[in-house]
């Protein structure tokens, strides 16, 4: 199907920081509709193994949207993430994260491109780009847990509990979590590692 789209217009609000609530006006196949939406940044996220620990290390947050659809969610399980508001090279911010966040130093050169994808389709839109990397006790710096406005707290997942991770809903997640580690098992354990 090919869709002719004309008249494609926003509205927006104008006091929001980071996220831009707009209406989106415009022609699709001859007939007029709006959607609303929102304008956010893009951002990268990164699965972050330990070695020395044979840990993969999350972070966890409260993140008070989750919490407004089901109060039982306090916090969630995620990569290590960030905004991509800055004009900075992609593996720099991946990198400027894992030290705010986690407390690791890691050289960019070590940090691998998994993929890129959309997120929030009926919302934002917007690209989130997945990377990985290794640490270990050598490259802890400082405690982590981001930056003053920011609780983060920092989880470490035994390898061989990847999986029932993945597939126990009482652990709220985003779904980029559960990608990078399916990524992992295709990429990375198979050749590598023995869980």
């Amino acid at each position: 199907m090919k869709n002719i789209i004309t008249e494609f217009k926003t509205s927006q609000n104008k006091h929001q920081v980071y996220q831009k609530p707009l209406l989106l006006n415009y022609n699709l196949n001859g007939k007029d509709r709006s959607w609303e939406a929102v304008r956010a940044h893009e951002s990268v996220a990164v699965l972050l193994y330990h070695k020395d620990k044979k840990a993969f290390l999350l972070v966890k947050q409260f993140r008070a949207p989750v919490y407004l659809h089901n109060q039982n969610y306090t916090f969630t399980y995620e990569l290590c993430a960030g905004l991509i508001d800055k004009d900075k090279g992609l593996k720099t911010i991946v990198q400027e994260e894992i030290y705010e966040e986690c407390g690791y130093k890691v050289n960019t050169q070590n940090i691998e491109k998994i993929t890129s994808f959309v997120t929030n389709v009926g919302i934002s839109g917007a690209s989130q780009y997945l990377y990985y990397t290794e640490i270990d006790d050598s490259m802890k710096v400082n405690d982590g847990g981001g930056l003053e406005d920011e609780d983060i707290e920092l989880f470490y997942l035994d390898i061989k509990e990847y999986k029932n991770f993945i597939f126990d809903e009482s652990k709220v997640k985003t779904p980029g979590v559960m990608y990078a580690f399916m990524w992992w098992y295709d990429s990375k354990k198979i050749k590598n590692f023995h869980v």
